[in-house]
């Protein structure tokens, strides 16, 4: 299954490129679209091929070990059926409700843009910065940690002393920023009905809402916390000190 992370973020540069090559909205607008979903594919793509060189994808990676886990508490024998169901799921979250808000920024024919699109645009580059910097810090932390012969310690500096998961946090609004800058675009189209624009529009939020729901509870923040309880041990502690999702000034 750690496979399907080398499918998933290369299939939104995939998307990045269909948008680009067929949408037919202004220029710009398409230009802007595709480059926003294809560099979050590519920070990621690259990213694990990286771990597959390396060797890390010779196993499975802990959200899936922690899912097969999940399955044989709910009485599920045909984990090879349900593996492919939930990498088909993958797929077709990024073909269908994160594919809506590039088609539909990309779907405006005009040149000018709102102030909700360039804060839109303002909080996707801010939370993609920010979710670098997070993976970053934890990298240098378990690197430093290493050279001093230490094993499982809790990384609680930078943007961890503020969130368990300031990377997952950032990777949710990165999306939302997506989401807010195709706003405009779906408001000024004229040739939508308002029935299909309310459907649209619940399509958006509940992108946001795929998103918040995957990286808390299915690939997120509960499987990652489920194996660090066992294998570090000042990590309850670190739980009862900070925000598991959302960053928290102490």
């Amino acid at each position: 299954m750690s496979y399907v992370d080398i499918a998933w973020p290369w299939g939104l540069v995939l998307l990045g490129l269909v948008n680009y090559l067929y949408n037919d909205g202004s220029e710009i607008r398409v230009l802007i679209a595709s480059i926003i979903v294809s560099i979050i594919g590519l920070r990621m793509g690259i990213g694990v091929l990286g771990l597959w060189k390396q060797g890390y994808l010779n196993k499975e990676l802990p959200r899936y070990e922690y899912q097969r886990i999940v399955w044989k508490k709910e009485g599920k024998t045909k984990t090879h059926l349900a593996l492919q169901i939930d990498a088909i799921t993958q797929g077709l979250a990024n073909a269908t409700f994160l594919a809506v808000p590039i088609f539909l920024s990309g779907s405006s024919g005009s040149n000018t843009f709102t102030v909700i699109e360039y804060l839109g645009i303002f909080i996707w580059l801010i939370s993609i910065i920010l979710e670098s910097i997070a993976d970053s810090q934890k990298i240098k932390f378990l690197r430093s940690k290493k050279k001093k012969g230490l094993k499982n310690q809790v990384c609680d500096v930078g943007l961890w002393k503020y969130s368990r998961h300031p990377n997952y946090f950032f990777e949710w609004m990165v999306w939302n920023g997506v989401i807010l800058y195709s706003v405009p675009s779906l408001l000024n189209n004229q040739t939508i009905s308002e029935i299909n624009m309310i459907l649209i529009a619940g399509c958006l939020l509940y992108a946001s809402k795929l998103m918040y729901d995957t990286l808390v509870y299915k690939t997120g923040a509960v499987p990652s916390e489920y194996f660090s309880l066992k294998k570090r041990p000042g990590y309850k502690e670190y739980q009862e000190k900070t925000s598991q999702f959302f960053p928290r000034i102490k």
